[in-house]
């Protein structure tokens, strides 16, 4: 599996204390599926920074942060050395990112009973839609709904309790987990189709020299080119997580 070499520069830009101090989003049960005997996390995205460390030929500290929006607020603290999360523009103010590794696909979940039918028919007037705040899709959300009214709560159960107990018009969220959401309530249907694709993502604070940032680009396109992203994910089974296509450029 060919993976670039790092020049002394990107290695000093990535892991300026000779350990990888490594941000994994925890509560993206895609990419973490689980956690190993010694309590670390355990997926695609825990991996691919332990492959990352492998290649810059240093140590290692999985740092677990439990939304993207903490992980991301991060970054100017200097907490961390690469991060893991949905690409966003609200987010590349401070993050140095990465083209996406891989994609999941977002739509919404809309309750018994209702009338809409596709992913175009939810922005409207009166239609309330939940959302999960800080989420990458949630993000997308706030920047493109224009009729209508995105309610932001935190987290994926919070979002979930405001859209039943609020008998909102619809669910917006990650397809995989709407999977599991909808068999909780009898009647209820997900969306054909996508409002969005999630991009996974590296990235690095933007104040470190860009050497590390070049390396990291260029080491996310060698793994999904590799096939070890593929891999990845078919080690952890994960369902609903696709290999990001190639860089534009």
């Amino acid at each position: 599996m060919s993976l670039p070499t790092p020049t002394a520069a990107a290695v000093a830009a990535l892991a300026p204390t000779g350990t990888l101090r490594a941000a994994i989003n925890i509560s993206n049960f895609l990419l973490v599926t689980g956690r190993g005997a010694d309590g670390n996390p355990e997926g695609v995205s825990p991996d691919m920074a332990r492959t990352l460390a492998g290649q810059l030929d240093v140590g290692i500290e999985l740092l677990r942060y439990k939304t993207p929006s903490l992980l991301a607020d991060a970054a100017e603290s200097g907490a961390w050395d690469i991060g893991n999360i949905g690409a966003e523009p609200a987010r590349a103010r401070t993050i140095a990112f990465t083209a996406a590794y891989c994609e999941i696909e977002a739509t919404y979940l809309v309750p018994p009973g209702s009338t809409i039918t596709s992913v175009d028919e939810v922005d409207r007037p009166g239609v309330r839609i939940a959302s999960a705040t800080g989420s990458a899709y949630g993000l997308w959300l706030d920047r493109n709904i224009t009729q209508a009214e995105v309610c932001n709560t935190d987290g994926l159960d919070g979002s979930w309790n405001l859209f039943v107990d609020g008998q909102l018009e619809a669910l917006a969220g990650l397809r995989p987990r709407l999977i599991t959401d909808v068999e909780k309530l009898p009647g209820a249907r997900i969306l054909d189709g996508k409002f969005t694709a999630v991009q996974q993502a590296m990235g690095t604070p933007r104040d470190r020299d860009p050497a590390g940032a070049e390396y990291l680009a260029s080491f996310v396109e060698a793994a999904k080119a590799s096939g070890l992203v593929a891999e990845l994910i078919a080690r952890h089974d994960v369902v609903g997580l696709s290999v990001a296509p190639p860089a534009e450029g």
